[in-house]
């Protein structure tokens, strides 16, 4: 369903009818959707009301700017008041978990709980990712297509697919060709939100010194082959938030949810199981 908010037209889905609601927030502006935290929240609808959609420039959903943190934190608590969720788990992958982290520090009192995965408090990422991907032994990084999709310097949605295709081998700890042309021909594309987000908000993306604001208990996850959001960005943040737990997936990269998916689905069954035992 599309639901307006905040003047912008959002694809929204709604999983389950649990008396607990989970806003998950996909990565990736400009090239991720819904279908990230579907697949893996999604899991959750027998237990929790799971509620997924494509952020603002991203998706399906319209593609009014401004694509900035602020706006995009004020799109999850449009969507909060639509749903009519006194409180909510916040949960949200790679870039969803800047979002997730933004929203939860600024509006505590709606926050129950906080899931993380491969995510970062600050853009030290970026310098680290860099270096890790012209260290890559797996396949060798075109520099220019890494520097301008790192940068938000892509010309258009077809470079933008370009370099996305470029990069995309990095992601998972066991490479598999044919899976990266699957997600390169299954990604939607808007150059414009992705530059946005890596030209303008990157650069100055800092939130440490909001994280020891975060009330709610947080779990957060990470895989330990991670090239873009190392293990070390995820021990920062649970070091910050004070009611954090870390939980590090060995046979992981970017994606611990997809790539030891039963495993991760326990852990986060847990966390939130305990969230509730203790109200």
């Amino acid at each position: 369903m599309f639901i307006d908010i905040n003047g912008n037209p959002l694809n929204v889905e709604v999983l389950g009818d649990g008396e607990e609601t989970i806003i998950a927030h996909h990565g990736a502006p400009g090239l991720g959707s819904l279908a990230e935290p579907k697949a893996s929240f999604g899991r959750l609808a027998d237990a929790y009301r799971v509620v997924v959609f494509d952020a603002r420039g991203s998706g399906a959903s319209g593609q009014n700017g401004p694509f900035t943190h602020e706006q995009w934190v004020a799109d999850v608590e449009g969507l909060r008041e639509w749903l009519g969720a006194e409180r909510v788990v916040i949960a949200g992958g790679s870039y969803g978990g800047f979002i997730a982290m933004e929203y939860a520090a600024r509006h505590p009192e709606r926050v129950s709980a906080v899931v993380l995965r491969d995510t970062s408090a600050d853009n030290a990422n970026q310098e680290l990712a860099t270096r890790n991907a012209a260290a890559s032994s797996r396949v060798r990084i075109d520099p220019a297509k890494l520097d301008r999709i790192m940068s938000g310097t892509v010309r258009d949605d077809a470079d933008l697919r370009d370099c996305w295709r470029e990069i995309l081998p990095l992601y998972d700890h066991d490479y598999d060709p044919a899976k990266v042309e699957q997600r390169v021909a299954a990604t939607p594309y808007h150059y414009r939100t992705h530059n946005h987000a890596f030209a303008v908000n990157q650069p100055n993306y800092d939130i440490k010194h909001l994280l020891p604001g975060i009330t709610a208990p947080a779990l957060v996850t990470v895989g330990r082959h991670d090239w873009i959001t190392p293990v070390e960005c995820s021990e920062t943040i649970a070091r910050l938030i004070p009611r954090a737990e870390l939980r590090v997936f060995e046979k992981s990269g970017h994606s611990p949810q997809v790539e030891e998916a039963e495993l991760w689905e326990a852990t986060v069954r847990d966390f939130l199981g305990k969230v509730r035992e203790r109200g």
